[in-house]
């Protein structure tokens, strides 16, 4: 900045192609961006970025790959569970009924085949308890153990998650360290290269605003010259 507190700036650099990436960021050591001055000159340079950009908000996924097609080939209830919830219907209740037991209406009591479809549904409903209770006495012999192997594997899964992530943490801790060395180390270096840079340009203003005087003085003599001239004629 210079000494009145006005922003000097050259002119942007050209524009880096879209595949280049391009950081200029040094957060350790640049506290220039917190003048409100330098604020303003940036919230300026934002708005007339997004002012000039073709892209509108919804547009900024465009460039991203679309999204795979769900077909749910040889599965129809994937399918048929997959459009419910598109067209944000709620789920199919259960039918509970089958698992009701209950004797024939009053007009088929006499009914051979009524009382033999009951009958089968009994049977159905017996075999289901019975099986239900194996479940149950299979749970209650082996269900603690194998909760504990499951318990253990979700353990072990749990301390290669948390070391990898410790892991990563210490890379990342390493880098920003790495940045912050090599940024500190290089400050002097860059504001001594930042201080020059100012004189430079209060320089070359001195250097125009000296040229624009000569010029005005060179000038006004050639027109005192030329008045003389005239007159001595």
């Amino acid at each position: 900045m210079a000494n009145d507190g006005d922003i000097l700036m050259l002119e942007a650099p050209p524009q880096p192609s879209r595949s280049a990436v391009f950081i200029d960021a040094l957060p350790y050591i640049d506290d220039d961006y917190g003048h409100p001055k330098v604020k303003i000159e940036v919230d300026r340079l934002v708005e007339d970025e997004m002012r000039r950009s073709s892209k509108k908000p919804a547009d900024f996924l465009k460039d991203l790959p679309p999204l795979p097609s769900f077909d749910f080939h040889n599965h129809p209830m994937l399918a048929r569970e997959y459009e419910r919830v598109r067209a944000g219907k709620p789920p199919v209740a259960l039918d509970m009924s089958r698992y009701g037991l209950e004797m024939p209406p009053m007009n088929k009591r006499n009914d051979e085949t009524a009382w033999r479809q009951a009958l089968q549904k009994a049977q159905r409903l017996l075999q289901h308890q019975v099986i239900r209770l194996e479940n149950l006495e299979l749970m209650a012999k082996h269900g603690a153990d194998i909760w504990k192997q499951h318990n253990q594997r979700l353990e072990t899964y749990l301390s290669r998650m948390q070391a990898l992530a410790v892991e990563q943490s210490e890379k990342i801790e390493t880098v920003n360290r790495e940045r912050k060395y090599h940024q500190q180390n290089t400050a002097l270096e860059l504001n001594a290269l930042s201080a020059q840079w100012k004189e430079l340009c209060v320089k070359n203003i001195e250097i125009q605003t000296a040229c624009a005087k000569i010029e005005s003085n060179f000038e006004e003599l050639r027109r005192e010259a030329a008045e003389r001239l005239e007159f001595g004629c």
